[in-house]
């Protein structure tokens, strides 16, 4: 699964990267995005690619109340065409959701029962954002007078060699080449859609410990994503 991720590239560059129109709302740069927050993602409109803001956990149109969106944070590549909460916008409204990296935590096999797992952080190697692949809807709820939802879920998939060392899931990660047909929403073809939905090359995934502070979603800032040697005592004991 993908339940953190890093957001912290200015607004604009993150436009320039995926060549898009600026967006109007500006979200505050965040080392420790977490379900419910919000989130920008990539979408298209014919040839012409926006910038948007949406809640991370989609809610289905259907759904009766938008606090289901926090159990869809994520949706598995391999169900999107038969899961009710995904088909629709599996085959009309998909996105790209930038990202500077994310976090996976590790459980140590030989630890008892009550140990912490290890937090990893995984990112390109030459620091540049990840596309996910993303679906979002739009929810406007029995009142019709309130204002829409928006919300978005991060596609996954089976883990490449890199990531199976820790967990056994990934977020789809979908090289600039497959883009344009990702967003295109006169795109129907679900198996051609479908078969972009695999592991990322491993070459593309580098991952390091990091502090646990990152499992606390109030914490927020770059000293999250510093490497740190899991086997050193924490901070402040006595040695």
């Amino acid at each position: 699964m993908c339940g953190r991720f890093v957001s912290a590239t200015p607004p604009d560059q993150v436009a320039a990267y995926f060549d898009t129109e600026a967006p109007e709302a500006l979200l505050e740069a965040s080392y420790n995005v977490a379900p419910t927050n919000d989130v920008y993602a990539v979408l298209a409109d014919g040839s012409t690619r926006h910038l948007d803001a949406f809640h991370w956990g989609l809610v289905p149109i259907w759904a009766k109340d938008p606090k289901i969106g926090s159990k869809m944070i994520n949706a598995r590549a391999e169900t999107l065409a038969e899961k009710s909460a995904y088909k629709a916008a599996f085959k009309r409204r998909r996105c790209l959701i930038p990202a500077d990296g994310f976090f996976e935590w590790k459980k140590d096999p030989n630890a008892g029962p009550k140990a912490k797992k290890q937090p990893y952080f995984i990112h390109h190697p030459d620091g540049e954002p990840y596309a996910f692949a993303g679906l979002w809807e739009v929810w406007r709820g029995p009142n019709k007078d309130q204002e829409p939802w928006r919300s978005c879920t991060i596609i996954t998939t089976a883990p490449n060699e890199v990531m199976a060392t820790i967990h056994d899931r990934m977020p789809v990660i979908l090289p600039a080449s497959a883009w344009d047909a990702w967003l295109d929403r006169d795109n129907d073809d679900l198996d051609l859609l479908g078969k972009l939905l695999v592991p990322a090359d491993p070459a593309l995934t580098v991952l390091h410990p990091v502090s646990t502070l990152v499992n606390n979603v109030r914490n927020k800032g770059p000293e999250l994503i510093a490497a740190v040697d899991p086997d050193a005592p924490p901070e402040g004991t006595l040695l």
